[in-house]
């Protein structure tokens, strides 16, 4: 009886945690999913272009979310052990680490926009409209940098519903300014990627303001405080909070850098190659955010039983999101299969590149489990019992020295197709999951890594 209340527990917390992120990586992706359906209407060109110049923010934002995700296996144990003091000073880290970043990424993508576009076309009017996106785009990274701190932290005390609505709010700005700017509607300029580029821009810096607003207009609301309690935590802190979080920059940040080089390499096979891949991946992730709602509950879940000191509920709640996974690769994989020749029907491809498109996501929609499988035990689980430095090492080594050139022997050597390319590379992510299964089973990622927690022993 005791066993199936804690799995009612179990599943109502992790719908709870998960619907709100599922809602917000919609949300995220919406934004690049406008992006890509309007500027789809423009050309192939135009496109390819656009999806190139993402992959700067796409590197950025695995980033944060690494950074984070890393820090918030601490914010998700204050929380559990009821220390608000520990939760703001986690907040305060973020802050400062996700600035820092923000700043440095937008810098470099400044500066170096046409070699960034180099590196994934060569077509001359790609790298033109790459460039006027970029330019004006990266100045959105600051305000995201900010955003996401406070989204991420509020996953790992469970308060998302109205950070959810907010960042639902700036999806429909950047709609709405989408379609006024990209094609001059209402009286408005008529400026093609630089419009897309300016309405995700002033979504951003909304979507900041009001986060800022909602958090200090609440009374009682954990992260209001001052300048002083948010960065009063110490050099030997700041050095815990890192050690458990640069692990997973590095690991989210390789599995970043893969993506753009494996990008690259779908660039090779040409220019509609590259604009399919872009749709075909942004389809991919809508599906896949109801994953990212189950890894991200099941971590603050983890976490907060870890804060508690329970390794053993622990360790069961990671059992049973694993069971979850598995429904959910099933449904899916049909659904994919299924939404492949509507979405080709939305984009004004020639009929070639329609095909390519239709087979590219029946192709996408196979590596589905081996790739969520392996995201669920090193995202959802290992990573939030702090077993950071194992998933590090995994992911490095399965990322750059096995998925890369796979990517790059099957298009240099082989001469497959995109769709072909795609299912050689996601051997990678069946390694991943071979070796996080024995991971799991054998305890050693179960780790409580606060003070608060032990105390609460």
């Amino acid at each position: 009886m005791q066993k199936v209340e804690n799995n009612k527990v179990f599943y109502r917390k992790m719908i709870f945690i998960g619907i709100p992120v599922v809602f917000q990586n919609l949300i995220s992706i919406g934004l690049n999913l406008i992006d890509t359906l309007m500027i789809g209407l423009l050309g192939e060109q135009e496109l390819a272009a656009v999806g190139a110049a993402n992959q700067v923010y796409f590197i950025f934002t695995v980033s944060l979310f690494g950074l984070y995700s890393g820090a918030a296996v601490y914010t998700a144990q204050y929380w559990g052990a009821k220390d608000i003091g520990g939760v703001r000073k986690m907040l305060g880290i973020d802050y400062v680490v996700g600035f820092i970043f923000a700043i440095t990424v937008s810098v470099i993508a400044f500066l170096f926009a046409p070699n960034i576009i180099f590196m994934f076309s060569k077509d001359p009017a790609v790298i033109e409209f790459g460039v006027q996106y970029i330019r004006i785009a990266c100045f959105s990274y600051i305000f995201s940098g900010i955003s996401s701190a406070i989204s991420y932290n509020s996953r790992a005390i469970q308060n998302l519903k109205v950070p959810t609505m907010i960042n639902a709010a700036a999806l429909c700005v950047n709609a709405v300014l989408n379609t006024l700017l990209i094609f001059g509607i209402g009286g408005f300029p008529e400026l093609g990627v630089r419009g897309a580029a300016i309405a995700t821009l002033i979504a951003r810096v909304f979507e900041f303001c009001a986060l800022l607003l909602f958090i200090y207009t609440r009374k009682e609301h954990p992260f209001k405080t001052g300048f002083k309690e948010l960065f009063s935590f110490d050099r030997s802190h700041f050095s815990r909070v890192m050690k458990t979080a640069v692990p997973v920059v590095f690991t989210e940040g390789s599995w970043a850098l893969s993506v753009s080089l494996i990008f690259a390499a779908y660039g090779m096979l040409g220019t509609s190659a590259l604009a399919v891949s872009q749709v075909a991946n942004v389809i991919c992730e809508m599906l896949q955010s109801v994953y990212f709602g189950v890894g991200n509950a099941t971590a603050m879940l983890i976490g907060e039983t870890l804060g508690q000191g329970n390794k053993e509920t622990a360790y069961l709640n990671g059992k049973k999101a694993v069971k979850v996974t598995w429904i959910l690769n099933i449904v899916m994989t049909v659904l994919m299969i299924l939404l492949s020749k509507p979405v080709a029907g939305i984009y004004n491809f020639s009929g070639e590149t329609n095909r390519l498109l239709i087979i590219t996501l029946i192709a996408m929609a196979l590596t589905i489990t081996p790739k969520m499988l392996a995201y669920i035990y090193l995202v959802g689980i290992l990573r939030a019992g702090g077993d950071t430095f194992f998933c590090m090492k995994l992911e490095l080594i399965v990322n750059m020295c096995i998925q890369v050139p796979l990517a790059y022997f099957a298009v240099l050597v082989l001469h497959t197709s995109l769709p072909l390319t795609m299912l050689i590379i996601e051997i990678g992510s069946l390694i991943k999951a071979a070796f996080c299964v024995p991971r799991y089973r054998s305890r050693k990622w179960l780790n409580i890594v606060t003070d608060s927690a032990e105390e609460s022993r």
